[in-house]
Parts: C-alpha cells; structure tokens; sequence
C-alpha cells in the first residue's frame, strides 16, 4: 500500500449529503474482483447521461477538477452497502483523500485499508473547505498527515484528529497484510517451537 505522507492538490467539491456506495461505483461494476479499472466508472450515474455521454454539469467533468486527488463532501459520506469497490474506485480516479463532516465506519475503514486517508471534520469548517474547492485552478489544497493540517489555498491552516493507529497505517503504508508481516519473526519463531513441539501436526 502507498505511504500517506503530505499530498498537495486539486480539491473536488461535491456538497452532497448520504453519497451512497451505489453513488460512488454502482452494481453494475462489481463483478471485477481487479482494484484498477473501476475510475472511469466512479460517479458513473451522475458523471455520465444518454449512454455514455459525458454530463458536463458534474463536477468532475470540468477542469481542474479532472484531477483532483481531495474530494471534500457532506455528512454520512460512503453509507449504503459495504463494498470495497467503492475506495478502489476513488483510488483508481486519483483520489488520495476525502473530507467530510462524518463517515459511514465501514466505508471509513475500507478507505484506511486501501490508503485513502478520511478527514472527518466539524460541518463549518468543511463547508469552508468547499467554497475553497469551487475556486477551480486555484483550488488547491495540501493535506499533512503527520502535522495533521489542512492547508488552503489562501494559505491558513485547519487541523483534524485521526486515531493515532490508522495514523502510523497511512504514514507506513500498512494494509491488513502488512501489519501481519511485521510480525514475521515472531511468527516464524511460533511454526518453528510447535513443529518441534508437536511433530506429529
């Protein structure tokens, strides 16, 4: 999993509350069990109409916004189903993070799994943030998460709070399978001591 460290760059405004997952990446695109791929078809019910064509009144359809890696939204952002396609599916895009006033958990920890840092934030504060997002070429934020601050475009700073164990997950670069590899040693050292303990197993 990519280390996330400081990320500066276009952030997205989407002032939408309860963004479901089947808003993020519908049904239609789960049968893939692949991690990439699965961008083009984030948003895909609200970024496209008549069949593919692109709806030019949805925010990621314009420049900059093309290439935001920072979403910023509203409340109970990532509710409905629990499905992991939809952080593959930000991820896939370029987004690297998503600021909102809460999240739903599982969604929350899906993003953690898969390197995408959730900053849950106080309601004013992130309707600031998106009037900042709506400054389009200007609209660049940089996100530290070791300083954990949020710094606009006008160059004033927010804080946030994170768990301080997602924090060293995100800063390292940890998923599920790399927090049992640090353990690697100790596991070794157990196989050894029960095949010597127990030889019949």
């Amino acid at each position: 999993m990519e280390k996330f460290t400081t990320l500066t760059g276009i952030a997205a405004p989407l002032p939408m509350i309860n963004v479901d997952t089947d808003m993020i990446i519908p049904k239609q695109f789960l049968k893939t069990i692949k991690r990439t791929g699965l961008g083009k078809h984030a948003f895909d019910e609200m970024r496209y109409v008549d069949g593919g064509k692109e709806n030019p009144d949805f925010v990621l359809n314009r420049e900059p916004y093309r290439k935001a890696s920072i979403l910023v939204a509203y409340d109970n952002f990532g509710c409905g189903s629990s499905r992991e396609h939809a952080p593959w599916a930000l991820a896939d895009f370029g987004f690297r993070c998503v600021i909102a006033p809460s999240f739903a958990d599982i969604f929350f920890n899906n993003c953690v799994n898969n390197g995408i840092l959730c900053i849950q934030m106080p309601k004013e504060q992130v309707e600031a943030l998106v009037k900042d997002a709506e400054m389009g070429a200007n609209a660049r934020f940089t996100v530290d998460l070791e300083a954990q601050t949020i710094t606009r475009p006008d160059g004033s700073t927010m804080t946030f709070e994170i768990e301080p164990h997602r924090k060293e997950r995100l800063l390292n670069g940890l998923d599920f399978i790399g927090l049992t590899l640090q353990k690697d040693a100790a596991i070794a050292d157990y196989e050894a001591r029960r095949k010597a303990e127990t030889p019949w197993l």
